[in-house]
């Protein structure tokens, strides 16, 4: 596999181990324009190599920007990525399978930011999946803060898409910034909205009225904070636990897919426990939106925000995100747990070099 000149070189077995350091480093060889390889991709997972949703986010990434790419084919463990430069525009990007749709967004989205003109994109395949975020936290959880940054984007979910049968899609658009202003996200605020809802497509209501059930148990929330959405039987067979808290500076979307094998109530109860320790921790940011915002942080040159202990998933990601920009990724133990009415907070700082 021949190499580019001022290659960055990233082995995908350090660290986390999984499709994350791809991702983040197909994005920030957009933005940068520095062609990247990596090598050992995805071998931590029990499958290494490209899956399906992962050979889309290197497609899309290289038809965005005319790159060359060597090793885009199932299973690949090696890749190159030469991108030119980005190109906005219209585009559809399709998973063909129940793949993650939602990281493939994440994937292009920095590079459409500070991109010369507008975008539109529609994203088609899995919009709920067990190891993805789902569209919802991307909606109302992520878009937001990078909205604050300056850019405008928009999200539209026309149809679910779950594991096995994929088939969901949705539309962004977005309008860019020269500039990406810095956000500090320090306190999330009084909570302003709080709801759990159990969505169900080509199955029985009755496993989304056991999950609520077993979600209120754990919450303690009052039965008109809690719904079932039944979706049109033909974007099933599916089902999504989501547990959403809006607040005055932050919203977090907490998410569950109904797996074969594992009862509503334990799919409930599990949504609802992770949301009940987001916010015993009194953090603005979750540990799956700390992981996602450390880019755009980075690509504004700076940052800051509180939340619980950095995941291996987050250190990773900074770690990669130093290779391609001139900037410096830290965290604090801010405030140590001392009772069980307080959990430790970190504060993570992005700062330029």
């Amino acid at each position: 596999m021949r190499d580019e000149a001022n290659t960055v070189t990233l082995d995908g077995s350090e660290g986390e181990g999984g499709g994350q350091m791809l991702r983040s480093s197909l994005s920030l060889s957009l933005v940068t324009g520095t062609p990247v390889r990596v090598v050992n991709v995805r071998a931590g997972r029990a499958k290494p190599g490209l899956l399906r949703q992962h050979l889309t986010a290197l497609r899309a990434a290289a038809e965005l920007s005319g790159a060359r790419v060597e090793g885009a084919e199932l299973g690949s463990r090696e890749v190159l990525f030469a991108p030119g430069a980005v190109t906005p525009g219209a585009y559809t990007f399709r998973v063909g399978t129940a793949g993650s749709a939602t990281l493939v967004m994440q994937t292009v989205l920095p590079a459409l930011l500070r991109a010369d003109g507008p975008s539109t994109v529609a994203f088609e395949g899995g919009t709920h999946n067990p190891m993805a975020p789902p569209y919802e936290f991307i909606a109302r959880a992520f878009v937001p803060v990078i909205n604050r940054m300056g850019p405008t984007v928009a999200c539209a979910l026309e149809r679910a898409g779950f594991y096995p049968a994929g088939g969901g899609r949705f539309t962004m658009t977005v309008a860019p910034a020269k500039e990406l202003a810095r956000v500090e996200l320090m306190e999330r605020g009084a909570v302003r909205e709080r709801s759990v809802v159990a969505r169900v497509a080509g199955l029985s209501e009755g496993i989304a009225k056991r999950e609520l059930a077993a979600a209120r148990e754990v919450l303690g929330w009052e039965r008109e904070e809690a719904r079932v959405e039944v979706l049109p039987r033909e974007q099933g067979p599916g089902n999504v636990v989501l547990v959403t808290v809006a607040c005055e500076h932050a919203t977090e979307v907490f998410a569950r897919v109904g797996e074969k094998g594992r009862s509503a109530e334990a799919v409930g109860a599990a949504v609802a426990q992770e949301a009940a320790a987001w916010m015993a921790a009194e953090v603005p940011v979750g540990e799956h939106l700390a992981d996602q915002l450390l880019l755009p942080m980075a690509l504004s040159g700076g940052g800051r925000f509180v939340t619980t202990e950095p995941t291996l998933h987050t250190t990773t990601n900074a770690r990669v995100i130093e290779r391609f920009l001139p900037v410096a990724i830290g965290w604090e133990l801010s405030r140590s747990g001392s009772s069980s009415h307080h959990s430790n907070q970190w504060t993570v700082t992005v700062r330029g070099r």
